[in-house]
């Protein structure tokens, strides 16, 4: 194992860390915890990471997976990942007061599929089985009118009832590379298939992404600082082993391996969409205690995108 004096170069990838949906979805919190008052329940977690969601708990709010855990007469928030229809209708219908944080770029999903489904299109939706992101959207529309392509293997198999009037969406914290090959394959297959208007794969994912690549090749080694669920997180480790460095995931700081850093020399660190900034931080002391570290952040895309907020939340 490393000695505590061992040199240790970090290189901080920018841009990292939050971005616009999910400061505003964790403001959304805050803020309906200041105008209600605790408890405020959220329906899922509000974003995919445990210290987040741990100081959320802290300040009042309660985090149930379904709405029927909600008791009547509180207020009830929907998570960044957006939700399928069915939720606030059932919310309105025991009379719930409730506050949307779904992510902008999720609801541009949700709008683009419902339109699709009215031009009379299939849509094949590509993303991971099971997300609450896919969820939100299937529901949407109709479950006839939508299919799931998870990967490769389905692009090539997908035998659709027609091949004319589709068209094709995507989850927005995917992998650029595979979901460009996922792409190719459906337009190979299926020319006249719709391509969505603008990229679905959202700006934060894009350029955490290509940051990663930069610091990969600059870096022996790569820490990712994310939740294990997080899929935009799954996907930066993803993109540093291609590029040919070893990569980990790491929700903290106590979960660095350090046997596993024995030779290196320059680490990269990232970190998802949903980690707060305060986890790097948290990193960079722990390997700080360890070895002799210098830091350097690397030049990167500067975000400016802010959402605004909910219009019931704005003068909380």
């Amino acid at each position: 194992m490393a000695t505590s004096r061992t040199r240790l170069r970090l290189l901080i990838a920018a841009p990292r860390g939050f971005c616009a949906g999910v400061d505003r979805a964790i403001r959304i919190v805050e803020l309906a915890l200041e105008k209600y008052g605790p408890p405020v329940y959220v329906r899922h977690e509000i974003v995919h990471n445990k210290y987040v969601v741990d100081s959320l708990k802290a300040k009042g709010a309660i985090f149930v997976p379904e709405l029927d855990q909600v008791p009547d007469g509180v207020p009830v928030v929907f998570s960044a990942h957006g939700v399928p229809k069915a939720v606030p209708a059932k919310a309105e219908e025991r009379g719930l007061a409730y506050v949307d944080a779904t992510c902008p770029l999720v609801s541009k999903v949700h709008r683009q599929a419902e339109r699709l489904v009215e031009s009379g299109r299939h849509i094949l939706f590509i993303g991971h089985a099971a997300h609450p992101e896919v969820i939100g959207t299937f529901g949407q529309v109709p479950a006839d009118r939508i299919t799931l392509i998870d990967g490769v293997s389905d692009a090539e198999t997908i035998m659709p009832a027609s091949a004319e009037n589709l068209a094709y969406l995507t989850q927005t914290t995917l992998s650029v590379d595979d979901t460009a090959e996922i792409i190719a394959i459906l337009e190979r297959r299926f020319p006249t298939i719709r391509a969505p208007k603008g990229e679905d794969i959202c700006y934060a994912t894009s350029n955490r992404q290509t940051a990663v690549k930069q610091l990969a090749r600059l870096c022996e080694a790569v820490l990712v600082i994310g939740a294990p669920y997080s899929s935009n997180s799954v996907r930066l480790v993803e993109v540093a082993e291609r590029e040919g460095v070893k990569s980990r995931l790491v929700g903290r700081a106590d979960e660095i391996d350090l046997q596993w850093l024995e030779g290196v020399t320059t680490l990269g660190i990232t970190a998802g969409a949903s980690a707060p900034e305060i986890l790097v931080r948290e990193v960079v002391a722990f390997l700080a205690t360890h070895f002799e570290v210098s830091e350097e952040e690397l030049e990167g895309v500067e975000e400016r995108m802010v959402f605004k907020l909910p219009a019931s939340l704005q003068a909380a």
